[in-house]
């Protein structure tokens, strides 16, 4: 049974940071895993993404602010989010893709940004 399950999320001051966590388990050969949020009233954007074999890669909204990094002998992502602003208030996501481009979903964890 495969499963997406993210934590860390919370409500945090501007400018502060947290560190969201993916880990997956159930699903054969994993491939690229990636992040995307949903903001209040917004469509779910692509945040990040990172590759199996460590390549990275970012929306121009986070860059140089959110760092994604991969830890393979556990399935897990991390996302290290630092100056955060209210507009990266969303339900956070994370999508596991393998080599047979089958895909799995989180059920999202709430990152609330206060002003």
């Amino acid at each position: 049974q495969v499963q997406v399950v993210e934590s860390g999320g919370g409500l945090v001051q501007a400018g502060g940071s947290l560190r969201l966590s993916c880990a997956v388990s159930g699903f054969l050969r994993i491939s690229d895993i990636a992040w995307h949020r949903q903001g209040p009233g917004k469509q779910r954007e692509w945040v990040a993404r990172v590759t199996r074999t460590g390549v990275r890669m970012y929306s121009d909204s986070v860059k140089g602010r959110f760092t994604i990094s991969r830890d393979n002998a556990v399935n897990t992502v991390y996302l290290q989010m630092n100056n955060l602003k209210p507009e990266d208030t969303a339900i956070y996501y994370c999508n596991a893709q393998n080599i047979y481009s089958a895909d799995a979903w989180g059920q999202g964890t709430q990152v609330t940004v206060s002003s």
